[in-house]
């Protein structure tokens, strides 16, 4: 294992430290509990945004506080749930009076973690809402958990939620309008090689030179099938028909293409993705009209992609297109 740290056991902190005193502008680093929140603070009566979970899918969730889309994020350890104690603090720390949206992706830890917080929240009188993301069309069953995982897709639903917050919406509304674009994206990736979590020292799984992982979760879960390396435009098709297929999109819809990198993969062959996922919903008459490809939900340093397609509304493109202001993603975002 060859990696640019100090102690294994402190990866998550140290990079939060760096973190906060690189965009000390924007965020602003608690250190004990850990949690990152907006440096210009709370704004009176407006719904706050949490989320988070384990580290390692930077700049998921931290990348993405700032205005117009979280108020605070919580790291775990490493691929590991944060505990609900920092998840409280991070919901005291952001409650502006109008209460709190709880982001979750699902995975069992993250989902009883963030209840939890949101029981003790409420005993306190903080009003709050929870919306599960569970975009990942590969496995309805995955290890260890019930039902299908949050992945890429929960960039999306933080964007879009965010701008509903920002715009004044009411708890209830902010809520509805996560749980709408949840239910409307979906995501699939493959792995070319498998991530190195610095604790353990070795890859999370094996693959042969010439074999790829298709259908693979983002802390080195297994796939749906393991097949050999093909093109581009096969890997592509075998990742993005079962989307298309699980969303019902049908000749004439509109839809925003988010081709995702897993930590590892070069932002050309992103592209070349890219090219040919449009390619492929063009000829279904799916019209792309919001676009964004890069290294945003990553799996440590995974070589591999993923691809999630989320249905528009002209609500959802008039949010999409909103102001944000964050370490990872800024406007314009056409």
């Amino acid at each position: 294992m060859k990696k640019l740290i100090n102690d294994p056991r402190r990866v998550v902190a140290d990079s939060a430290r760096g973190f906060g005193l690189a965009h000390s502008g924007l965020v602003r680093v608690n250190e004990d509990p850990l949690y990152i929140v907006r440096a210009a603070g709370v704004t009176p009566g407006k719904v706050g945004l949490v989320s988070g979970g384990g580290s390692g899918h930077e700049p998921l969730h931290a990348g993405f506080v700032g205005p117009g889309m979280l108020d605070a994020a919580v790291p775990g350890a490493m691929f590991s749930s944060p505990p609900p104690m920092p998840i409280l603090e991070a919901t005291r720390a952001v409650d502006g009076g109008a209460g709190v949206v709880h982001l979750i992706k699902n995975y069992t830890g993250d989902v009883l973690n963030f209840e939890a917080a949101a029981e003790l929240a409420e005993a306190e009188g903080i009003d709050t809402r929870s919306v599960l993301i569970a975009d990942d069309v590969a496995l309805e069953h995955a290890a260890g958990m019930t039902g299908r995982r949050g992945v890429a897709g929960a960039l999306l639903v933080e964007k879009i939620a965010g701008a509903a917050a920002e715009a004044g919406e009411g708890l209830d509304t902010v809520a509805r309008i996560a749980r709408y674009v949840a239910g409307q994206v979906r995501s699939m990736g493959v792995a070319l090689r498998a991530p190195t979590v610095p604790h353990a020292g070795r890859p999370s799984f094996d693959l042969g030179e010439d074999e790829v992982e298709i259908g693979i979760g983002i802390h080195g879960e297994p796939g749906r099938e393991r097949v050999r390396l093909g093109t581009a435009a096969e890997i592509t098709q075998r990742l993005i028909v079962p989307v298309i297929s699980d969303l019902n999109l049908r000749n004439g819809e509109e839809a925003l293409l988010l081709v995702n990198g897993m930590g590892g993969t070069p932002l050309s062959e992103l592209y070349v993705l890219y090219a040919e996922a449009r390619d492929l919903l063009d000829r279904r008459g799916i019209r792309v009209i919001r676009s964004l490809v890069g290294n945003f939900v990553t799996s440590l340093e995974m070589q591999g992609a993923s691809i999630s397609v989320l249905r528009m509304s002209e609500t959802l493109t008039r949010l999409w297109d909103a102001p944000v202001d964050t370490v990872s993603l800024r406007s314009p975002l056409r």
